[in-house]
């Protein structure tokens, strides 16, 4: 399908990485050209050089999101480069293990900073190339704001923070066209997500525990299943979508894991 995504430029936060990395790819082959946020200079050069040496057009900033400064100057490498902004992608966070018990005050504000104000903050900068556009946000979010987790207490109230985010920007920005929608993911097979996995002693056996729970063929989300449905998102075949929390997971959140 064409969605009419050709030489839109869209921010990406962590595209390239996991699933964010997913959605940069899912953008290349709808001929969209990506602009890749990342603090870590070898991977987000490694990605953007592979794109260029197929003849696909992207760019990058490197930004260490918690910064507000570099969030700003993230946003103004994309403008310099390209004159606009069609689309942002928020998907920079990390499931940082904050909990109420053994988490402090500095410790909570700090995931708050690494998981939700930067959301923000790359919208924010970005907003008048966006209202000139009549742009798309998709904000990524996490099961944990619906279910809780435990043990990651700032995880969780940055990612409800997400989901509010994107109700409350969808009503303030309708004046401007701009539609704002997030897609919550549940389990999706990740490096972070293996790396984690990893930590328990039999890591096969946990990962089954959690697969056999999810009621769709019992397997992980792919990070292109979440890719393609947040392009749908940015594109004009979902023009009248605006403020909804999509969850692309499964049915692991909602249905009956008994099942």
């Amino acid at each position: 399908m064409d969605l009419n995504l050709k030489n839109k430029v869209i921010i990406v936060t962590g595209g390239s990485k996991g699933i964010g990395l997913g959605i940069t790819e899912a953008l290349l082959k709808e001929g969209a050209i990506p602009v890749i946020v990342s603090r870590n200079r070898a991977s987000v050069e490694g990605v953007i050089n592979k794109i260029l040496s197929n003849g696909k057009e992207a760019h990058y900033a490197i930004a260490e999101l918690t910064d507000p400064q570099q969030c700003k100057k993230a946003v103004e490498i994309a403008i310099e480069k390209y004159g606009r902004i069609d689309g942002v992608v928020n998907n920079a966070g990390v499931n940082d293990g904050v909990s109420l018990e053994h988490g402090n005050y500095e410790d909570f504000i700090e995931s708050l900073k690494r998981n939700l104000v930067h959301y923000y903050l790359i919208v924010h900068h970005a907003l008048p190339e966006l209202k000139k556009s009549k742009g798309s946000i998709v904000n990524i979010g996490s099961k944990t704001s619906l279910t809780g987790q435990g043990g990651t207490s700032g995880y969780a109230a940055a990612n409800g923070g997400r989901n509010a985010l994107t109700r409350e920007w969808a009503v303030e920005l309708l004046p401007y066209n701009i539609r704002v929608n997030a897609l919550i993911v549940a389990e999706c097979y990740t490096p972070l997500y293996e790396k984690w996995i990893k930590t328990f002693d039999n890591p096969e056996e946990r990962l089954k525990q959690i697969t056999d729970k999810i009621p769709l063929e019992n397997r992980m989300t792919t990070a292109e299943e979440i890719a393609d449905m947040v392009v749908f998102l940015l594109s004009e075949k979902s023009s009248h979508t605006t403020g909804q929390l999509i969850f692309v997971d499964g049915g692991y959140t909602h249905l009956d894991r008994a099942l």
